[in-house]
């Protein structure tokens, strides 16, 4: 099977979306999203926390965007003082 590459600012190509897909630009300045590892994002009562920082984003944030390929993905500043302040965090269905 063929995959297109992804670049920095495109989601890897998913069973749901085997093209991949954009995040847009406003999110990632090309290069601050990723797709989340499995329990890096932890739905909450309080709204989705980022394990490795605690940083709570209510579900109500506007920050919060429905994930096109049923994935979490983050994209927070990766470098300088807000490292690891969400930017944007897409997110799958809710599950309760």
């Amino acid at each position: 099977m063929l995959t297109a590459p992804a670049f920095a600012h495109d989601a890897k190509p998913t069973a749901a979306l085997p093209q991949g897909w954009s995040y847009p630009f406003a999110c990632c300045a090309n290069f601050d999203c990723r797709t989340a590892h499995t329990g890096e994002v932890l739905e909450k009562p309080e709204g989705y926390v980022i394990a490795g920082t605690g940083e709570v984003v209510p579900m109500t944030d506007k920050r919060v965007k429905d994930s096109p390929d049923g994935e979490f993905h983050w994209c927070a500043h990766q470098a300088g003082l807000d490292a690891g302040k969400t930017i944007c965090l897409f997110v799958p269905p809710r599950s309760y």
